[in-house]
């Protein structure tokens, strides 16, 4: 079959449909996690949004009449990628969390001194902080992460059908309190080491009153970075199910928030 034959198999409504869904997929490889990294190439992330939409679009056009018109299509373009980011936003907000509860971990440890590149975000990050940001992509793919999110993606199509358009409030209201949520999320995750730091750094606050010979900072400084490093090498394990719940939840209320007007 050449070219030519297999063009005209397609019609215009197949065409303007194949281009909203790349629209509603095109955000994933801006803000969702793992999908965003910047250590993919980019030919190779569009390769991926091209393969993704081939699977979505019979499905999302399934019964849909897509209008032609400039104006139309062009509406529901930016319909589109709106939905689309209200989505990835929901779900890069966990990342964010772990981000930040790292980044809080490292100023209250004292590890904030030395800062790196994070390989995940390309964003100067401390040491923990890039410690967290990697244990979350590997507990994001060891838990099917990358399905979640794209079977969510696909549940979008059930609630906001792609000639239909979401409902406005409900939809900011989501991205709100997911975005305000990043703070919360990040003392949940932090707290245990914040817990055993504070109660150290209240320890040798008492035992300078008391022996004001002490040198506090010096014996203080590398018993607060030990105490730190153990406490979070043992809440490691429920800080990864901690992730892979919020992980879950970040999906539904991406899709909660998701509503035809």
């Amino acid at each position: 079959m050449n070219v030519n034959a297999l063009l005209q198999q397609f019609s215009e409504q197949q065409v303007a449909g194949f281009m909203l869904v790349i629209a509603r997929i095109a955000p994933l490889f801006l803000l969702a996690p793992m999908f965003s990294s910047k250590m993919i190439p980019a030919r190779v992330k569009g390769i991926a949004a091209v393969g993704l939409a081939v699977g979505i679009a019979p499905l999302a056009t399934k019964g849909q009449h897509v209008p032609l018109d400039v104006m139309g299509l062009g509406a529901l373009m930016v319909k589109e990628l709106l939905v689309g980011l209200a989505f990835a936003f929901s779900i890069s907000v966990l990342f964010a969390a772990v981000s930040a509860a790292g980044a809080l971990m490292d100023t209250l440890i004292g590890f904030s001194f030395g800062a790196l590149v994070d390989p995940i975000t390309g964003n100067n990050a401390s040491i923990i902080s890039q410690g967290y940001a990697l244990v979350g992509v590997a507990v994001f793919i060891a838990i099917n992460g990358d399905a979640w999110v794209i079977q969510g993606l696909n549940h979008t199509y059930d609630l906001v059908p792609l000639v239909d358009y979401p409902a406005l409030g409900s939809m900011v209201a989501g991205v709100q309190e997911a975005f305000t949520g990043i703070f919360v999320s990040a003392i949940e995750l932090a707290a245990p080491v914040m817990i055993a730091v504070i109660i150290t750094d209240a320890a040798f606050g008492v035992v300078a009153r008391v022996v004001p010979q002490l040198n506090v900072f010096s014996v203080g400084f590398p018993a607060k970075v030990t105490v730190g490093l153990l406490v979070l090498g043992v809440s490691l394990p429920f800080a990864a199910g901690w992730i892979s719940d919020q992980l879950q939840q970040s999906v539904a209320a991406a899709l909660q928030s998701l509503k035809v007007a």
